[in-house]
Parts: structure tokens; sequence; C-alpha cells
């Protein structure tokens, strides 16, 4: 006797609960397509970061080895910046990958 009532009872509960999780997949605000977007451009900007932290070690050992040496800075600047002395033409000769010959 108890069961005929507790069935419409268990009926409403698992239709509820299947509003609810179609509700939470694809019409909320946190929903499955947007989580999987939030996902896929967490991932491409850790790539990123790894990228511009390897670009930012790379500048730090650039910078360590021009500071350290007045030669190299004075070379530095006149590759880079195209510096140089009044009385004077600078001259870079470059490869074919547009990097100078000399390091």
């Amino acid at each position: 006797m108890l069961s005929r009532f507790l069935r419409p009872l268990r009926n409403f509960y698992l239709a509820t609960g299947l509003v609810l999780l179609v509700w939470m997949l694809f019409f909320d605000a946190n929903d499955l397509p947007s989580q999987v977007r939030n996902w896929w451009k967490l991932r491409e900007l850790e790539k990123d970061a790894v990228y511009f932290q390897d670009k930012i070690r790379d500048v730090q050992n650039q910078r360590q080895e021009v500071l350290g040496n007045d030669r190299l800075r004075e070379k530095y600047a006149r590759e880079r910046y195209l510096m140089k002395k009044p009385t004077e033409d600078v001259f870079v000769i470059v490869d074919e990958n547009n990097e100078p010959i000399e390091k």
C-alpha cells in the first residue's frame, strides 16, 4: 500500500532531477559548452605563458652577457640600434635568415 504512494513521488524526483541536469548542462551560465571552451582557452594561455617565460629567460641571458662586457655592449648597441660614432659608418653583415654572421 505504501509503494502505491511512493511511486508518483519517485517519478517526481526523477523528473525533477532530469530537468535540473538538463538545465545545468545546457542553460546555466556555467553550462557544459562554456566549460569546454574555457578549458581550451586555459590550455592555450598556459602554452603562451610557457612561450613567454622562455622568451624572458632568453632576454635575461642576453642582457647578462651584454651588460657584463663593454665590448659586447658596444657591439649590441651598434647592431640593434644602429648607433655609431659621428665619423664612422656601420655595416652589419647578415646571412640568408637575416641573422648577423658574427655572434
